[in-house]
């Protein structure tokens, strides 16, 4: 693969016609595939969403299926795929480094979006991104110059690695000293601190932004000191990805083929796994296999990256119409990220909604998630036969660009 890095263009929003397929199929499979995972962080406490031993629910039956099936296509998939995309964004709007008005602009951009984040962050729901995105970009921005081999062997390369790192952890902690097994059994959460959040949740706008205000300071401190640390490899990998011509379908079709067969593998052996993880005894969960599973589940990109090679491959090999319904989800993947966080916050614990927290199991969770697939899928083409841009990319890129934007479109 060789670099394809184009002249620089006016600093003006891409207009439709020029946007990569793609691309727009990838952000939207992204942000869709989020919110099934992020569902359980919007309905249930943060202590829930990695022990389900804690849930309120029995995870048994039906709902220990609908867990499953996140743990083992969705849980780190999408996120990781959202990463390695925003890092492709840097480099089509900054470009090389070179260009100094590209890079004010990149800036700015990013400002934004950390000020987007912060409203987002503390006004709605602590598992916002978009802060974390930001500045981890600012990072990423001073690489953008380097040729995409080098992005590429330094960002999958650094991937690896933590997730290597993270997997030998998951092996320690089931086959090391007993009393690290028995430490890794437990739990520092209990079923009473669970139902306090609930009802703290439930309560009324106070105690829901309580509760909200701590999860954001601890998800702040985790982005700090361990979530930059694979989430700017990501980013790499990405405009490595971008400047080498895969990511828009110039990549060798036997290379797309061997990373879908591979990601098609790795799901293989995963699933069983995880199954028996999940429907072990409390307290076994994550030593119910070996910690196998928490070893393979540690490596989300080589499953992210046989998603991407089969959206890319049917993108660019005269399936794109197969991925027509996703391209306009994408080109509003910011709003539509956002419009996730307003809906299921109404729905679960905003003053004006229902205010279900706790009260919804993960087999209707699932309902709720494809009801919003849905609606997502239904109304970003309706708004685009009219308008140029999604309403929240219409301000932030007036924001990044400090003058009037056209938002209708012409007639």
């Amino acid at each position: 693969m060789t670099d394809h890095s184009a002249a620089s263009p006016p600093l003006a929003p891409v207009e439709a016609s020029d946007r990569i397929a793609a691309l727009d199929a990838l952000r939207g499979l992204a942000v869709l595939g989020i919110l099934a995972v992020n569902a359980a962080a919007f309905s249930l406490p943060l202590m829930v969403y990695d022990d389900p031993a804690l849930s309120p629910f029995p995870v048994d039956g039906a709902n220990a299926v609908a867990r499953w099936t996140v743990e083992v296509f969705f849980q780190q998939k999408f996120i990781t795929l959202f990463a390695m995309l925003f890092g492709a964004s840097i480099y089509l709007v900054g470009g090389e480094r070179g260009d100094a008005a590209r890079g004010a602009l990149l800036k700015r951009r990013l400002l934004w979006l950390a000020a987007i984040a912060l409203i987002h962050g503390l006004g709605f729901w602590y598992g916002d991104v978009l802060l974390l995105y930001a500045w981890a970009g600012l990072f990423v921005s001073l690489m953008r110059s380097m040729p995409a081999r080098r992005l590429i062997g330094l960002g999958l390369g650094l991937t690896l690695l933590l997730a290597s790192l993270q997997a030998g952890m998951t092996l320690f902690a089931a086959h090391g000293p007993e009393a690290v097994t028995r430490e890794f059994g437990q739990s520092q959460f209990s079923a009473d601190m669970v139902r306090q959040s609930i009802a703290a949740y439930r309560s009324g706008w106070a105690g829901a932004m309580g509760q909200n205000l701590v999860a954001w300071l601890m998800m702040q401190g985790m982005s700090l000191t361990v979530f930059v640390f694979s989430t700017v490899p990501l980013m790499m990998l990405g405009m490595g990805l971008f400047k080498s011509g895969f990511l828009s379908g110039r990549a060798p079709t036997g290379l797309y083929l061997a990373l879908i067969a591979l990601a098609g593998a790795w799901l293989a052996l995963l699933g069983p796994l995880e199954w028996r993880e999940l429907t072990a005894p409390a307290g076994d969960a994550r030593l119910a296999t070996g910690g196998t599973a928490g070893a393979l589940a540690a490596y989300p990109v080589v499953i992210t990256l046989g998603y991407a090679s089969l959206v890319i491959l049917t993108a660019s090999r005269g399936g794109g119409w197969l991925l027509a319904p996703l391209r306009p989800v994408g080109r509003m993947a910011l709003t539509n990220y956002l419009a996730q966080t307003l809906i299921m916050t109404s729905i679960f614990y905003m003053p004006w909604g229902p205010r279900l927290f706790g009260q919804v199991d993960y087999v209707q969770l699932w309902g709720v998630v494809v009801a919003v697939w849905v609606l997502q899928l239904a109304w970003s083409p309706l708004w685009l036969s009219r308008f140029r841009m999604g309403p929240v990319e219409w301000v932030w890129r007036r924001l990044t660009y400090g003058r009037p934007l056209p938002l209708r479109k012409a007639g």
